[in-house]
């Protein structure tokens, strides 16, 4: 069943056994969904004309604990039909200011978990042995995701030297880049709600061209999934511009870290070249802070040694 239509089946599951005072709160939810999802069960009831105890009772009647786990489901109802200013209120607008820090790093911690928990090991591991069998490894991600596709390929290239992140300017410069993708090739495609058409292109791109495709979103329903052959699902959970990707992050991580124990021996040596390198030209010499002397006891004026 379609998650986001989840609350409105419960509700034309239910309606026909409902109290007057229930039918009014679900021909209210019907209609203005988009109003009743900023509501308290006290201000819905009031709103429509029942009693905040009616309220619970109707949460309860479709199914909910109470009326929190009912507000999440509405919440999850009208997400993507929202513009970005009202994402950004359902998601933090009744979070008080000294709350943010904790509400916010929390809601990414119950992402990582619930990654974690309906992730596809298998799949997981067919990327991984896909990406160590590609004659080139494409990597595309827009907006947003761009900078998940540059930490990507970033780390790709310290394990293979056919490592290709397609600069996603235009549509017409990612075919360009794309001329020569073939069926020893792989794409990796990261694009989560609002999804990119253009990621979706290069997929397609890629698939007519019987290259291996792999995507990483937030979703079996993801239209990224269409054209893929293996498919990486994290939670991610948008809010206007502040878009949660923790959890497709730590997804890159996993395997970016598989990758490196596979082929550790390359990694390790490209490692030791990097070293030698960034010594004889002094790469982060002058970037690094000096080191303090603990030894050193310092000085202050009016002080005596």
């Amino acid at each position: 069943m379609n998650t986001n239509n989840d609350l409105m089946n419960r509700i034309n599951r239910y309606y026909g056994s409902m109290s007057k005072g229930q039918k009014l709160l679900a021909n209210y939810i019907a209609d203005y969904y988009d109003k009743a999802v900023f509501l308290t069960a006290a201000k819905l009831g009031e709103t429509v004309g029942v009693s905040e105890s009616t309220v619970v009772r109707f949460a309860m009647t479709l199914g909910y604990k109470g009326y929190p786990d009912f507000q999440k489901a509405l919440e999850e109802m009208v997400r993507n039909k929202l513009n970005s200013i009202q994402r950004m209120e359902v998601t933090y607008g009744r979070i008080s200011q000294p709350k943010i820090l904790e509400s916010v790093l929390r809601s990414d911690e119950e992402k990582i978990k619930e990654t974690l928990q309906n992730i596809d090991d298998r799949a997981f591991e067919m990327a991984v042995d896909t990406i160590l069998n590609a004659d080139k490894i494409y990597v595309i991600g827009i907006r947003s995701c761009a900078s998940l596709a540059s930490f990507l390929a970033f780390y790709l290239n310290l394990i293979f030297n056919n490592v290709v992140l397609l600069n996603t300017n235009n549509s017409s410069e990612i075919f360009e880049q794309m001329i020569r993708i073939n069926s020893k090739d792989v794409i990796i495609g990261i694009s989560f709600p609002r999804y990119s058409m253009r990621t979706l292109k290069a997929l397609e791109f890629a698939n007519n061209r019987n290259a291996k495709v792999i995507t990483l979103t937030d979703s079996v329903n993801s239209p990224m999934n269409l054209y893929s052959s293996c498919n990486l699902i994290a939670k991610s959970d948008m809010a206007s511009i502040v878009d949660s990707l923790v959890a497709p992050l730590s997804v890159i991580n996993a395997l970016i870290v598989s990758l490196c124990m596979k082929k550790q021996d390359e990694v390790a040596s490209t490692l030791e070249v990097l070293e030698n390198i960034w010594d004889e030209y002094q790469v982060y010499e002058r970037d690094e802070i000096d080191r303090v002397d603990d030894s050193v006891k310092l000085k202050y004026p009016g002080t005596k040694e």
